[in-house]
């Protein structure tokens, strides 16, 4: 098995592949709903991007976005993490997030980024559109250019002592408002029964 830390049971897997920036792109019209994706800046621990795949599976997210260099990959502790998600989330590796987040943004993307302090509250932020949230790597949060790439940012507010979540925790918190903020939407949407 590798290490003593087992349950008893081997299987020999396929490395992981990550999607084409390209592919995720294709993946909200074919559920007709819209663009709903993660960029993470230079997150490096593999539990917290294993963290965030989880949710964003959870959440209904289309794809996660990672950059090649200084940023956890789809590892094994990532995958153990992810329970799962890791095999059904697409995700893509990119050598440029900026470029990245530019190529979804022309394609009507909203890019919202989360900074620790002086953005918006996501709940007074129209989330329910085609948006890709972009969450910073732990210590440093988002890079000065990848905050200035974003089209909005938006803060959690922090009533204790802390000044920050962890990268997996602020993730589970704006990708349930995406959630919670697209129902709400639906539920307006919808005609009353005669």
């Amino acid at each position: 098995a590798g290490d003593p830390h087992h349950q008893g049971v081997v299987a020999r897997v396929a490395g992981a592949s990550y999607a084409a920036l390209a592919d995720i792109l294709e993946i909200p019209a074919g559920r007709g709903e819209a663009p709903f994706f993660l960029a993470l800046d230079q997150v490096q621990d593999p539990r917290n991007l294993g963290a965030v795949l989880r949710t964003a599976e959870a959440t209904g997210a289309h794809g996660v976005v990672v950059p090649k260099h200084h940023a956890a990959g789809l590892t094994s502790a990532a995958a153990k993490s992810a329970v799962g998600a890791a095999e059904l989330v697409p995700v893509c590796r990119e050598t440029n997030l900026v470029h990245a987040l530019e190529v979804l943004k022309k394609e009507g993307v909203w890019a919202i980024g989360a900074v620790p302090a002086g953005g918006k509250l996501p709940w007074e932020t129209d989330l329910a559109g085609p948006v890709c949230l972009v969450l910073g790597g732990e210590g440093e949060g988002l890079r000065p250019l990848v905050a200035r790439s974003c089209d909005l940012l938006v803060s959690l507010p922090m009533r204790g002592r802390l000044a920050s979540l962890n990268v997996s925790a602020a993730a589970a918190v704006l990708c349930y408002e995406v959630v919670r903020q697209r129902a709400r939407e639906k539920n307006l949407d919808r005609k009353p029964l005669t």
